[in-house]
């Protein structure tokens, strides 16, 4: 299914080859309507510097890069007019040029000794209910072993512990399994966030309708913020109707959707999103479909790639993303990232 056509051609219906983005293709980069972008160039001047024939319309990189500032620029709270004449005055100054990605440190994987200490002390921590001690012990884990392994090894295994003492003790430990779950979600949430460098289509992430166990999606999230790859996060229990307009104004590389159960797993919305289509004809694309979680097990979508770990979904959306160079690529081991209960 089509989710959406760009009108970029002549007159004959030719497929321009002018380089540069289409205003379609922009818009979905950015996430507004293609009359949007032509507004702005009608009010302030933001359109593409060149034009060919009088008909296609193509944005450099440059021209990009004036828009996404103005975007930023407006994100910090000035007006449109203002920030459109800041973005436009740079144009050709050289203060609109994009770095090259930052070199990634690949963390040392935690020794055994370190994991039990921290399992212990974090298990603890939750069990007394110390919020300052839950929060330290997370932000150290993270700051030594990145989000990853912090993820993978620290907070899964006391999730699943604090899990099997909830099931063993009756309502004893459900305060403790909230109090836990919240603490590492607000980590993931404010984990550290490298600087997106890369002018590329983001990656979508949503728990499919009626999935409320979103934590492992929030971990990959924070995976995909630690390395700068662009993403948007939709959370838990999204609409058909939102994912589907979400992945029409942005025109996403990767759309990853998560499962925690079988009953939740949408195969109807996986397969729409993996049969769309965007671009003008000839250069048509779509995205790849992602299925993450239990609950797509047995499920088959064609096409699309089914990880089963953390660090599996994350080398697969980064292999998707060949701008990336060689020392960004993912280190991380295969372990297990499917929390029980979270």
């Amino acid at each position: 299914m089509d989710l959406e056509r760009d009108d970029e051609r002549g007159g004959n219906g030719a497929v321009s080859t002018v380089p540069g983005v289409t205003t379609g293709a922009l818009a979905r980069r950015l996430g507004v309507a293609p009359t949007t972008l032509r507004t702005w160039d009608r009010r302030y001047g933001l359109g593409p510097a060149q034009r060919a024939d009088g008909h296609h319309r193509r944005w450099s990189a440059e021209d990009v890069a004036v828009v996404e500032e103005m975007c930023r620029l407006t994100a910090t709270g000035l007006p449109p007019a203002d920030a459109a004449h800041q973005a436009v005055s740079r144009r050709g100054t050289g203060l609109l040029s994009v770095a090259l990605p930052p070199q990634r440190r690949t963390p040392e994987r935690p020794s055994k000794a370190t994991l039990e200490r921290q399992h212990r002390g974090l298990s603890r921590a939750a069990t007394r209910l110390d919020a300052p001690g839950v929060r330290s012990l997370l932000t150290e884990a993270v700051e030594r072993h990145g989000m990853v392994h912090a993820w993978q090894d620290v907070m899964v295994p006391v999730l699943h512990a604090i899990g099997r003492k909830w099931e063993e003790a009756g309502d004893r430990y459900v305060e403790v399994e909230h109090f836990l779950s919240w603490h590492v979600s607000g980590m993931l949430h404010r984990g550290p966030v490298a600087p997106v460098t890369l002018s590329v289509p983001p990656t979508v992430l949503a728990c499919v309708p009626a999935e409320q166990h979103s934590l492992p999606l929030e971990a990959l999230s924070a995976a995909l913020d630690e390395i700068g790859l662009p993403q948007r996060m939709f959370g838990a229990a999204v609409p058909v109707e939102a994912v589907t307009a979400a992945v029409r104004r942005t025109g996403p590389r990767a759309v990853v959707l998560w499962a925690q159960a079988r009953s939740t797993a949408n195969l109807p919305l996986a397969r729409q999103l993996a049969e769309s289509r965007w671009g003008v004809r000839g250069a048509r694309g779509g995205p790849a479909v992602v299925l993450g979680g239990p609950g797509w097990a047995g499920r088959t979508v064609r096409g699309a790639l089914r990880p089963s770990t953390l660090p599996e979904a994350l080398a697969a959306i980064e292999r998707l993303y060949p701008e990336l160079t060689a020392s960004t690529v993912s280190t991380a081991p295969g372990l297990s990232a499917r929390p029980g209960r979270a």
